[in-house]
């Protein structure tokens, strides 16, 4: 039992003001495999403070100190490695191997490029009578969600630690093990006191609480849309920067001269990868008219070979959804899917056969799916995919566009032309060709209601830094 009922506030484990607690589930089993307490005000108020005092040294520290800092922290990583493993498997039921080729990668990639980047960021611009000086932004409150345990925690710690900026975190309550495991690599390696906080608890509780402080002057969250509103709304209060990286829908266009079994791989891998609970995944397909047919006996034959089941065999492409009430909001998608007339090729309501224990769902794909459908409308964060077919190619482009989000899209196909128009066309903030690899020094981030500012690399680091102008100095 993994019951950890501390925060890490001001470079110790320290209890919590209150008593109240709650329990982390292993979705696959639906088995309590812990406890943690929720925190009240009163911790995330101490953690501010060890912030706030930790500022004007940690600051001031050279980009020297902080790459080293970095490089300690990607060693201690790499030595946790099995641990963490392990973790993410349990608490989010992600498959073994996934845990360790995406989750614990992800994790170790943003700790390195981060001191990458450091060697050769510009903290200083000399411009015509000035000097413009990029400063610590201050405390940052960072606000992570449970799809990914480690990706959004260390792309924004790494990125806060290469600014300058001490930080609170308040981890997702029901993945928040992997995090704690972060904060006691941060203590092996010697991150100063109060650099590193973190608080658990709700996001009614210190969520709000973090976006509503006075004495936090930045605020990076990841999660839905209603929630970043409420963070905007709050943080305005006293007029403090916000980065929110919110939803998507986004879309995957396949070309006329697309490869049907390529093209079928590419989208049933993407509602498949972490159960579909990927911000940026592809879950509208937008298909010639004229390759319906094949495609879809395409996506016949390649959605079997995607293994759904137990997260301990390394053999499991696919595990559980990582709670209850997600598995309920994933199967009224499914209900109103069919309700609103979609085509059920595979999948539908219920469980899997053989799967009864355990939040498994059905990998369901629609086809015939209008865009103005419930299912091609809103996030549904689960292993469902929306087949949509186009007339043209510029109509294909329209339907892609035609969302609230921009998060991400998808073009396969063979045409380096018309792969280039399309990808430059798709009004989101990363666009991806026929599967090209991921870069961890390019921006993360969205278009219209999929968010505000930039993650990864560079872009990550200006979210943690304030440009002053300084004009007459003279160096």
């Amino acid at each position: 039992m993994r019951d950890r009922l501390q925060h890490y506030i001001n470079g110790e484990w320290v209890d919590s003001t209150g008593s109240e607690t709650t329990e982390v589930l292993n979705p696959a089993t639906e088995e309590v495999i812990g406890h943690i307490s929720l925190g009240k005000e009163e911790d995330l108020d101490k953690a501010v403070k060890a912030a706030r005092a930790a500022f004007p040294a940690f600051s001031r520290t050279t980009r020297e100190e902080r790459i080293d800092l970095l490089d300690k922290i990607v060693d201690a990583y790499e030595r946790r490695k099995d641990e963490i493993i392990e973790v993410i498997t349990l608490e989010l039921g992600s498959p073994v191997k996934k845990s360790e080729e995406v989750h614990y990668a992800m994790g170790y990639n943003h700790f390195k490029q981060a001191a990458k980047e450091l060697k050769t960021f510009q903290f200083t611009d000399k411009r015509e009578n000035s000097t413009v000086v990029k400063e610590s932004i201050g405390v940052s409150g960072l606000i992570t969600p449970w799809n990914f345990p480690t990706n959004q925690t260390t792309t924004k710690i790494a990125s806060a630690l290469a600014a300058g900026s001490p930080m609170v975190l308040k981890p997702a309550e029901i993945t928040p093990y992997a995090a704690m495991i972060l904060a006691e690599i941060f203590d092996e390696v010697g991150v100063p006191k109060g650099v590193f906080n973190l608080v658990n608890g709700t996001g009614e509780t210190i969520g709000n609480g973090i976006s509503s402080h006075p004495d936090i002057d930045f605020v990076s969250f990841t999660g839905s849309v209603p929630v970043g509103t409420k963070i905007m709304e709050n943080a305005a209060q006293t007029i403090k920067k916000v980065a929110l990286e919110l939803g998507g829908k986004s879309p995957l266009i396949v070309l006329e001269d697309a490869d049907p079994e390529y093209a079928a791989n590419t989208a049933v891998s993407h509602i498949m990868s972490n159960t579909g609970q990927v911000c940026s995944a592809a879950t509208r397909i937008i298909v010639p008219k004229q390759m319906k047919e094949e495609f879809e006996k395409a996506l016949e034959k390649v959605l079997p070979t995607y293994k759904v089941g137990d997260p301990q065999d390394r053999n499991t492409f696919t595990g559980p959804l990582v709670a209850e009430k997600i598995w309920n909001r994933v199967q009224e998608y499914i209900q109103k899917g069919i309700d609103e007339g979609a085509t059920l090729l595979a999948g539908g309501t219920g469980k899997p056969d053989g799967l009864e224990k355990g939040y498994f769902a059905k990998p369901t794909i629609f086809t015939d799916v209008k865009n103005d459908m419930t299912i091609a409308r809103e996030e549904i964060f689960g292993p469902v995919m929306s087949v949509i077919y186009s007339d043209s190619l510029d109509n294909a482009i329209e339907i892609a566009n035609d969302t609230d989000y921009g998060l991400a899209g998808y073009v396969v196909g063979k045409d380096k032309k018309t792969l280039a128009q399309v990808a430059k066309s798709i009004r989101a903030g990363r666009i991806t060709i026929n599967n090209a690899k991921s870069d961890f020094s390019a921006p993360f981030g969205g278009y219209k209601q999929s968010g505000i500012g930039r993650e990864w690399g560079n872009f990550g680091i200006e979210e943690y830094l304030e440009p002053k102008a300084i004009l007459g100095m003279e160096e």
